[in-house]
């Protein structure tokens, strides 16, 4: 489980130049705690995607995410396990309209074997950290340019080990997913980099790709220090490169 409190990340984000705010991903019982909220709609309609909150979260938002109020079948199928779709009608459109895949039958391969995130407590928070919640973060979510990433993908290792699974990887699901369907432990310190799914890339900068890590990666990744690469060379002289700051 998530620790009790939440590490401190102002060293990282100071070494990262990082502008742009961390958004975490909780599955906490009492939604009231995250205030302000914003929520797509239930029921049929319009059916917006969870990157159009994006705005919101860089206003202080709390885009609050339900099995009846969830945006596009995407994310209901990737938090709750909602079908908005019968399953051959879901693979004839990831494949025949979306041209996801080679074939259907690897199309539906991913449709009937890709896992999806149960939550806990029926309530999905992704917005603004919150230290006081810490026990219900599972995610944390970095916006960042490569410069910002190739960073934060050097941390990942920093604590790794040869021969144990590689703590990156760039997986394939909707954007949303890769918030937290790709851990199948959260409680490994793992890391994703997302924002890859072209379907909610508009939503994004065009220089910003998503590094999503556990609770206890993002431990890590607070712990370290100048007497790691960040103190060291070669992350100066790619600072002195980009005129100072990497964002």
């Amino acid at each position: 489980m998530p620790p009790a409190h939440q590490p401190d990340p102002a060293a990282l984000v100071a070494a990262l130049d990082l502008r742009t705010p961390l958004v975490g991903f909780y599955d906490a019982p009492h939604p009231e705690a995250f205030a302000p909220l914003v929520a797509p709609k239930p029921g049929p309609g319009r059916r917006p995607c969870v990157f159009h909150f994006y705005r919101c979260w860089l206003k202080g938002e709390t885009l609050h995410l339900t099995a009846d109020a969830f945006g596009c079948g995407g994310c209901g199928r990737a938090f709750f396990g909602v079908q908005t779709r019968a399953r051959d009608d879901f693979i004839d459109f990831l494949w025949g309209d979306e041209g996801l895949r080679a074939s259907r039958e690897l199309m539906a391969g991913w449709v009937d074997n890709a896992p999806t995130y149960r939550p806990e407590h029926g309530h999905v928070l992704i917005g603004p950290l919150k230290p006081e919640l810490a026990a219900y973060l599972r995610t944390v979510t970095f916006w960042v340019n490569p410069d910002q990433l190739s960073v934060l993908q050097h941390g990942a290792y920093h604590h790794h080990a040869w021969g144990e699974p590689d703590p990156v990887t760039v997986p394939f699901g909707s954007g949303c997913s890769e918030l937290v369907v790709p851990f199948r432990n959260l409680d490994a310190p793992q890391a994703v980099i997302g924002g890859t799914d072209v379907a909610m890339r508009g939503d994004l900068p065009a220089d910003v790709l998503a590094f999503t890590v556990t609770a206890p990666m993002f431990a890590r990744l607070c712990s370290l220090g100048n007497d790691s690469f960040l103190g060291k060379g070669f992350l100066a002289r790619l600072r002195k490169t980009r005129g100072g700051a990497l964002g």
